[in-house]
């Protein structure tokens, strides 16, 4: 019989060689790595998934190669990871100015709609000195993302559309998290980062 693992992951794009998803377990921020095809029976499911899902699933270990058995998708929130923008829109540079004042190296603030309704997050982490990059590791899921998404769904209902952006030239990485998947304000930071949706 094969072994097999259950878990709650949520699913980012791999950065390996390879097409693969990175199933990040979101209790341990263990990662699985996972190939796009030669999942059988569960392929149609696979094949549905998008950068962001949050899924319960079950992995047999074929060969010491996980394949997903079984798999049910929790939360179809999406996010895209930005990298060289050249355009740093006004929410973020606020909070990183704000951030520096304080002397912090992190900083969170919600944005309205002209409206006055609260449509998004906005955190602006400091980018860190010698080898480390900041983006990358939460790109490859180092530094999990789910606190901030857990912490937003307290309040808000999921899903949600997550951006992660490294400015060209700021020494900061944003990270917005926007309220409303398919809104108004989701499309705009789309258009200005030319990441269209795909779902």
């Amino acid at each position: 019989m094969q072994p097999r693992t259950s878990g709650r992951f949520r699913v980012l794009e791999g950065t390996r060689e390879g097409d693969e998803w990175l199933f990040l377990d979101v209790d341990t921020m263990d990662p699985t790595y996972v190939t796009k095809t030669g999942h059988g029976d569960a392929q149609s499911a696979v094949d549905e998934l998008e950068p962001g899902y949050r899924i319960d699933a079950t992995i047999a270990w074929e060969d010491e190669t996980p394949r997903v058995a079984d798999i049910d998708v929790l939360d179809r929130t999406v996010i895209e990871f930005v990298d060289g923008a050249d355009t740093v829109f006004d929410a973020a540079q606020e909070t990183w100015r704000d951030a520096r004042a304080d002397g912090a190296g992190m900083n969170a603030d919600v944005t309205y709609s002209t409206d006055g309704e609260a449509n998004g997050v906005v955190y602006t982490f400091a980018e860190q000195g010698g080898e480390r990059d900041l983006f990358g590791e939460f790109r490859d899921g180092m530094r999990p993302l789910e606190p901030l998404i857990d912490r937003l769904a307290d309040g808000e209902e999921r899903p949600f559309e997550v951006f992660v952006i490294r400015p060209a030239a700021d020494p900061f990485v944003i990270v917005y998290l926007t309220i409303e998947k398919g809104g108004l304000l989701a499309d705009t930071v789309r258009d200005t980062y030319d990441c269209p949706r795909t779902e």
